[in-house]
């Protein structure tokens, strides 16, 4: 499927400079059908805002058929211009996702999801995804009612707590609380060479989702950190594993946002003891 780029520049309430949230927009184009519709998908970027690595997934997952919204995660600090793959940015980078109040990065995935709701190509149906810190930016996109799945690709930060003004993340917090009990579906990433997300962080996650009773699927794959960027990713870039992991997670956008089932009843019952 064809797609179209465009971009958004969103007015941010939280922002102290003023300065508006811009929105990088890939949407499928399928020449003769003017009205067609799409499910959304926030699609969150590292450190580094929206590079090269990032907008090529988004345009994957778009040519699949969603509309897809990457929003620039550091317009408090700087433009929407990607943040370089050196160890000047991954400084900069690193200290923008402390410094950053926490308030306002949920207000960026609100107003991300806002955006693609408005938009006349998407259906109202949305998923989110992330790599790094995006994916701990989907973790918590998915306390949003409106995100019916959310696909985390090595949510660096969620164990740590080591995100927003202060490292004052709450998202386990809100698990434990229940935020996302009855929500929508999980799936969580991780590299099992991740030194990012040591085991007992990974373990940490695992049991906080399953004590919560958050329908959940938690991968860990023989991988390092930043294994599906395809550029800069010093040595660590898996291709063969990259595509399988991405079918993994076009099943789950298909089967929770790509169909309307209708409204969930129930839990699916016992599962049968039989072979």
């Amino acid at each position: 499927m064809l797609i179209t780029k465009s971009y958004h520049d969103v007015p941010s309430s939280l922002d102290p400079n003023g300065r508006p949230l811009r929105i990088f927009v890939i949407a499928p184009s399928v020449p003769g059908y003017p009205h067609a519709k799409f499910p959304g998908v926030v699609c969150f970027s590292e450190i580094y805002q929206v590079t090269g690595p990032v907008e090529r997934f988004a345009g994957q997952i778009a040519s699949q058929g969603y509309v897809v919204a990457c929003p620039s995660s550091y317009h408090e600090f700087e433009g929407p211009d990607p943040i370089p793959y050196d160890v000047e940015g991954t400084d900069r980078g690193n200290k923008y996702k402390i410094e950053k109040e926490l308030a306002a990065y949920d207000e960026d995935a609100t107003v991300s999801i806002d955006l693609l709701c408005s938009l006349k190509t998407c259906n109202g149906r949305i998923a989110a995804t992330g790599m790094c810190l995006g994916g701990h930016l989907a973790f918590r996109a998915a306390f949003d009612p409106r995100v019916l799945s959310s696909v985390c690709f090595f949510a660096t930060d969620v164990h740590s707590a080591s995100l927003g003004k202060g490292k004052n993340d709450d998202s386990l917090i809100r698990v434990r609380n229940g935020d996302l009990t009855g929500k929508g579906e999980l799936v969580m990433i991780f590299g099992k060479q991740d030194t990012h997300v040591p085991r007992a962080g990974r373990d940490l996650i695992r049991k906080s989702l399953e004590d919560a009773n958050v329908p959940v699927s938690f991968l860990e794959v023989q991988a390092q950190h930043a294994f599906i960027r395809d550029e800069s990713s010093k040595g660590r870039w898996d291709a063969a594993l990259t595509r399988s992991l991405f079918t993994f997670m076009l099943e789950v956008f298909e089967r929770t946002v790509g169909r309307d089932l209708g409204p969930k009843e129930g839990d699916g019952g016992p599962v049968e003891h039989v072979c």
